[in-house]
C-alpha cells in the first residue's frame, strides 16, 4: 500500500544557510538511498518556501488567486515522501527516520487506490 509522508515544520527553524544545508544533505541522501534499496521509495521532493505559494479557488464561476498558503499555521508543509509499505506500522517506522521529525511533524496518510484509468 502507498503512503504519503507529509513533512511539516516551522520554516524559521529549518536550516537556511548554505553551510547548514550542505551539512544536512548527506543525512537526507542516505535516507533516500536506504529507502530505494529496501524497495519502499516511490518519490520524494521538497517544496519552495511558503512565501512562493499561491492558493486557487473557483467561486461563482470566477478563478480567485491569493498569495500564500490556504491557512496560516505554526508549521508549513515543506516536502513529502511517497512510499510503498506493507502496512501503517511500517509507514510510521519510515516516517520516524525522516530527519525533520526531530524539529517538525510527519503526517502519514494512506494513498487512496482509485484504480488505473481505463
Amino acid at each position: 500500500m502507498k503512503y504519503m509522508l507529509l513533512m511539516y515544520a516551522n520554516e524559521a527553524g529549518i536550516p537556511q544557510s548554505p553551510e547548514e544545508q550542505r551539512a544536512a544533505a548527506p543525512v537526507w541522501s542516505a535516507l533516500s538511498e536506504e529507502m530505494k534499496a529496501a524497495g519502499v521509495w516511490v518519490a520524494s521532493s521538497g517544496l519552495s518556501p511558503v512565501a512562493d505559494a499561491m492558493t486557487v479557488r473557483i467561486r461563482n464561476g470566477k478563478t480567485l488567486t491569493i498569495d500564500g498558503p490556504f491557512a496560516e499555521t505554526q508549521e508549513q508543509m515543506g516536502g513529502y515522501y511517497l512510499v510503498e509499505a506493507r502496512d501503517l506500522n511500517e509507514a510510521i517506522g519510515i516516517a520516524a527516520r525522516i530527519p525533520s521529525v526531530r524539529f517538525g511533524t510527519i503526517e502519514v496518510r494512506p494513498v487512496m487506490d482509485v484504480g488505473a484509468p481505463s
